[in-house]
This record gives structure tokens, sequence and C-alpha cells, in this order.
């Protein structure tokens, strides 16, 4: 991506853009025509799975007031219980919050490029994909990458931090709690 098209995004793209080429990364943030603020939305907008779209959910730790990030599989929901085992114990964060330690807004709130680096858990179902898609910065923006591709970016561990999914015979449904993603 040149000068000229990185100019053309939205400023907060652009910051998730030059960090994705510092770090040698070969694909680029694209704008989509609708929005992409939720892992749905994302996933409608780019014909893709459900599970493809690497949403990112942050909490905050109570310890610290530290951000941690969950980047987990659109298709599943986080159980807190787990990330509290592995990171201490966390509440959820607000828009102020978030925005104040990751530099973006709640739906578009890339897993790299953060104000303040987060505690980053990568959530192991992510790992049946061979592509996944993160957001980028902007609630319209979003980035194309492998699981091996996000733990290089963010050098975090991948856990089992979602919650069991049961599935329903009877209905044909798959139920699991979910997390708001941002």
């Amino acid at each position: 991506m040149c000068g000229a098209e990185l100019s053309a995004l939205p400023e907060s793209v652009q910051k998730v853009a030059r960090v994705l080429q510092e770090r040698g990364h070969a694909h680029m943030p694209v704008m989509l025509s609708e929005s992409a603020r939720t892992a749905q939305e994302a996933a409608d907008g780019l014909g893709v799975a459900l599970g493809q779209i690497a949403k990112s959910i942050i909490f905050r730790r109570k310890s610290d007031d530290a951000a941690v990030l969950v980047v987990t599989s659109g298709d599943r929901r986080v159980a807190e219980k787990k990330v509290d085992a592995l990171v201490g114990k966390t509440g959820r964060a607000d828009a102020e919050f978030v925005r104040s330690k990751t530099g973006f807004a709640i739906g578009g709130v890339p897993p790299l490029a953060h104000a303040t680096p987060p505690v980053t858990l990568i959530d192991r179902e992510l790992l049946r994909f061979d592509e996944i898609w993160a957001a980028a910065g902007h609630p319209y923006a979003v980035f194309r990458l492998t699981p091996a591709d996000l733990q290089a970016l963010t050098g975090a561990p991948v856990s089992d931090v979602v919650a069991d999914v049961v599935s329903h015979a009877v209905s044909g449904t798959v139920n699991g709690p979910s997390g708001a993603s941002t």
C-alpha cells in the first residue's frame, strides 16, 4: 500500500496499516461498503463464516486496571472465568475505557496498534480456520490474516477462553454465552 492509498483511509485505519507494514504483514486493511461493527456484519460483508471473524473483546483487569484483549472466534462467546484464571479477576470494560486504553472505538478494535499494549489472549477456536479477518481500527475496516499471523503480530498465547458449545440435536442450533465484540 503506497502513501497515497494509505492517506485515503481513516486515520485509525492508517495507524493499523502502518503497524502491519512495519511488521511485514502481506494483507493491508480494506474498507467494506457496509459496517463490520459486529462479527455477524463482518462475516456477511466478507462472505465468510462467522467463526472466521477474529472479534476483539476488551476486559478491565481489576488488580491494575489493565486492558485485557481476548481475540475470539466470531461464533464463540468468551468465558470470563476462563480468562480470569489466566490473567486475574476481570470485569467488563465500558466504551470510554476501551478508547482510552486501545485508542480505538468499540466496533473497530484491532488486535494490534493499541495506545497501551494490552494483556492479550487468542482463542484456540480460531485455529479451526486457515484464513481469518480482524477489525482494522474502524467499523468498516478489516484485514485478512491466518491464526499463525495473529500469534506472530500480537505475541499472544493461544488459550481456551470460550464457553463450551452445546449442540441441541432437537433444534439443530448451537448455543453458548456470547461476549460483546468490540
